[in-house]
């Protein structure tokens, strides 16, 4: 209100106004559901990569010095250097998705090897004692200390998935894309429908990390009764 120029940062009654015609149309729905796509696959695929590459790390120190470099790279480069040298390969239709993993694969093999190697020693020397069972081990041991960072990895990746893809779409012009809608809305002066995609994103995120964190405890629960 005090800038008074809806141009540069439009009232906030205008964005939620365009926010709910959005809502209204279909085309809005399909936009969402192409970026979501593609940004769960990246996302997924991260997670499963970052969980076995942190699994030989943690058993293989050789495993973890060859990753070092590689993952200390992955962290530190821009999401652009990455999405014009993937955009060679994948175009930019299915650009976001192999940004995401590059993005988010990072902080799961990190997270989960720092887990995994905060597990007291002295909890496997008492589980060979007993003769626990493998089974019985990751649910009694791994699985009370690799949680909460294994539940710390998937709130950040979430809102870095969609920051990294939606990036990603807006640098390689994504068509039908929540990207490429930003892009458009810049491209037409439409400042109200970039806050609006930005604060639908927002909100997904934010739920995206709330239904995730739900389903761990959930799953952690059930294994650990």
């Amino acid at each position: 209100m005090l800038v008074g120029e809806r141009l540069f940062l439009p009232y906030p009654g205008e964005v939620l106004a365009t926010l709910w015609g959005l809502l209204g149309d279909s085309t809005f729905y399909s936009t969402l559901g192409f970026s979501f796509a593609r940004l769960a696959l990246g996302f997924f695929a991260a997670l499963i990569m970052g969980s076995l590459l942190a699994y030989a790390a943690y058993k293989i120190s050789f495993v973890e010095t060859l990753l070092r470099p590689l993952m200390a790279l992955a962290k530190a480069a821009p999401a652009a250097t990455f999405t014009m040298l993937l955009l060679i390969f994948f175009g930019s239709r299915n650009i976001s998705a192999p940004v995401v993993f590059i993005m988010v694969l990072p902080l799961f093999y990190s997270n989960l090897l720092t887990g995994a190697q905060s597990v007291d020693p002295e909890l496997f020397e008492a589980a060979a004692v007993f003769g626990m069972l493998p089974t019985d081990r990751f649910r009694f041991i791994y699985l009370p200390y690799v949680t909460p960072f294994f539940l710390s990895s998937c709130e950040v990746g979430w809102g870095m998935s969609w920051k990294a893809g939606v990036s990603a779409e807006v640098i390689a012009i994504t068509a039908g894309s929540v990207g490429g809608a930003i892009y458009d809305a810049k491209i037409t002066l439409e400042t109200a429908d970039l806050f609006a995609y930005t604060l639908v994103v927002i909100i997904i995120s934010l739920l995206l990390e709330k239904l995730t964190r739900t389903l761990i405890c959930y799953i952690e629960k059930l294994l650990t009764d």
